[in-house]
């Protein structure tokens, strides 16, 4: 399947290793939000605007279109009713986009055609992800993304395993090529951690609620058409066993329009691997058992997920 934007926090690494944190004074929050599906909330607008104007860009080079921006709904509503029309900087690939332009500004590219596939940055893009699943960039099988990029599609089990190397860089062995990746990759997961409103958003984002409800332990990253990836750092669960750092991806074929399948087999998948427990389940309810009422309020349905969780063993070799 195609990553769509689960691809984005290994995506950034062109930029974090080229110095582009040192060249653009990028703090923490910005950090997470170009490795984001953000809202397009005001918090993110406003930390995306500060970036350019700190690095003398204007925002206008942004290509991404500003289809279904805000995502976040009341946003929306108040943009329509102060009639105000959305614009890219809104659009919940803008912070992904951004890092091309910055990375462009870095190395004297044309920022203008950063989108382009042969564009320098695009080729940098490619490398990264391609280091960071383990195989050349010329055997990525690549798409475009409804925001005009490339994407790159794996199997379900390559997502899982590249989200394990985000849950922790630093565990892979000095021999495997990936080691190279760890203290850009480290920057980048802490940066997410420590923001979650900016992963994803500061209402009903599932992203964001399930790294609130395992604060320091869970990475979530969403992508279109069902996909999420989900990174489970090293330490001890709430049950108390100590873990290493694993990876979990999940994928709904129908591509889960509704959002409810996504939601409820993720959070399920997490308590079963002993990553959530008691007050986090709780918290994470309306995902868990996501409802659908009638049309005078009363619950009409829950979608509920039933399987199974068969271990295995998920390593870096």
């Amino acid at each position: 399947m195609t990553l769509r934007s689960t691809v984005k926090p290994f995506g950034l690494l062109a930029l974090v290793e080229a110095g582009g944190i040192d060249a653009f004074d990028l703090s923490p929050p910005e950090l997470a939000l170009m490795a984001s599906s953000h809202s397009g909330e005001d918090l993110h607008v406003r930390t995306l605007q500060a970036i350019y104007r700190r690095a003398g860009l204007s925002q206008g080079m942004l290509a991404c279109g500003a289809e279904n921006a805000p995502l976040d709904a009341l946003t929306a509503a108040r943009l329509a009713r102060d009639g105000e029309k959305p614009g890219p900087v809104r659009h919940n690939c803008s912070g992904q986009h951004t890092s091309f332009i910055l990375l462009s500004r870095l190395k004297d590219w044309p920022p203008d055609t950063y989108w382009q596939p042969d564009h320098p940055s695009q080729v940098a893009y490619r490398s990264a992800v391609a280091r960071a699943f383990g195989t050349r960039p010329d055997r990525l099988v690549a798409a475009i993304d409804a925001c005009g990029i490339q994407t790159f599609a794996f199997p379900l089990r390559e997502v899982a395993r590249a989200y394990a190397l985000l849950a922790d860089p630093a565990s892979v062995p000095t021999g495997d090529p990936r080691s190279a990746l760890a203290g850009a990759l480290l920057r980048i997961r802490d940066a997410m951690l420590a923001n979650p409103e900016m992963v994803a958003g500061s209402r009903e984002r599932l992203d964001t609620s399930l790294m609130k409800s395992a604060p320091g332990i869970v990475i979530s990253k969403g992508g279109a058409e069902g996909l999420r990836g989900i990174a489970v750092l090293p330490g001890g669960r709430p049950s108390g066993v100590s873990a290493g750092p694993s990876g979990m991806a999940v994928k709904i074929e129908d591509g889960d329009g509704a959002g409810r399948a996504g939601w409820a087999a993720a959070v399920e998948a997490l308590r079963q691997a002993g990553v959530i427990e008691g007050q986090a389940v709780r918290m994470l309810s309306r995902y868990h058992r996501p409802s659908a009422n009638d049309s005078h309020g009363r619950l009409a349905a829950e979608a509920v997920a039933s399987f199974d969780l068969a271990p295995v063993g998920e390593l870096f070799a």
